[in-house]
């Protein structure tokens, strides 16, 4: 049987597919002549239990429950001697830096060239900052959006090569290549700047790809909130989930792109002057 995350992972999965996802973007780096870096198999891993099933965002096997409490973390440190010690904690993180009544929007799967350049403008318009969390191919594909968001106050994630719901099944060579690789192709596009954190697709996060990621000062992004605006549900019921949802924490996850995101620039038009209204600060998730 399937848990309701690998349900909603799985039902993600297809949609980005079908909207041309995983082909059009690897096809991207494929024509821009991206050479990946060539990964290997680290002595000893293996994939490793998925843990818990995280309803805020991701699999943590620290957490107690089913995901344990939302918003919260779970410390873990030290990992695998088979792998790079962490540079950072490498608990799974949904909390913000910031005191206080906050909210931290986080945009996957893009830089998308239609897209992207909407949600800039929003975020200008309502002086809000959000965190995206590119693909390596579109990073590649459009290095100038990956410098004009690093331009305009927000931060870069690591949202893997080929956006793999299953990458928490795979061996660690192919996980290691995957957040690697998108690394590179980031990095690359931005010159070097930050990657402050790794979003695993679909929150397919293993104890190994968390201390991957956490050895190259990457810290694990997952969510509190999400309004599966992916599946273009109508801009009331993208607004209507936000708002619902907040209780449970501040981060929330939208996408610019992967798709039509025509709704969810709908929604965040109509949610950013909210969020003000309510009294939330714009503030990033943990990274220390």
């Amino acid at each position: 049987m399937r848990s309701r995350t690998e349900h909603r992972a799985a039902r993600r999965a297809a949609v980005w597919r079908a909207a041309g996802g995983k082909g059009r973007t690897l096809g991207v780096a494929a024509a821009a002549g991206v050479v990946l870096a060539a990964a290997f198999v680290v002595p000893g891993a293996i994939g490793g239990p998925a843990g818990a099933a995280d309803s805020s965002g991701g699999t943590d096997p620290t957490a107690s429950g089913a995901g344990g409490e939302p918003g919260a973390e779970s410390p873990v440190r030290g990992g695998s001697p088979d792998l790079p010690a962490p540079k950072v904690d490498m608990a799974i993180v949904r909390g913000s830096e910031d005191e206080g009544r906050t909210v931290n929007l986080t945009l996957d799967d893009g830089p998308d060239p239609r897209w992207t350049p909407k949600a800039l403008e929003l975020l200008k318009k309502y002086q809000a900052k959000a965190v995206f969390c590119m693909t390596g191919p579109n990073a590649a594909a459009h290095p100038e959006l990956v410098r004009r968001v690093i331009a305009e106050g927000h931060r870069l994630c690591d949202h893997s090569i080929s956006h793999d719901t299953a990458m928490d099944k795979k061996p660690v060579d192919h996980q290691r290549k995957e957040i690697l690789d998108a690394k590179a192709m980031i990095d690359a596009a931005s010159g070097g700047e930050r990657i402050w954190y790794y979003r695993a697709p679909g929150g397919a996060f293993t104890p190994e790809s968390r201390q991957i990621a956490a050895s190259e000062g990457m810290r694990n992004l997952g969510w509190n909130v999400d309004p599966s605006d992916y599946e273009q549900p109508g801009t009331e019921r993208i607004v209507k989930a936000v708002k619902n949802q907040l209780a449970k924490g501040p981060t929330v996850l939208m996408h610019d792109g992967g798709g039509n995101r025509a709704q969810t620039m709908e929604a965040l038009e109509q949610l950013l002057p909210w969020f003000k209204e309510q009294g939330y600060a714009f503030s990033f998730p943990k990274a220390g």
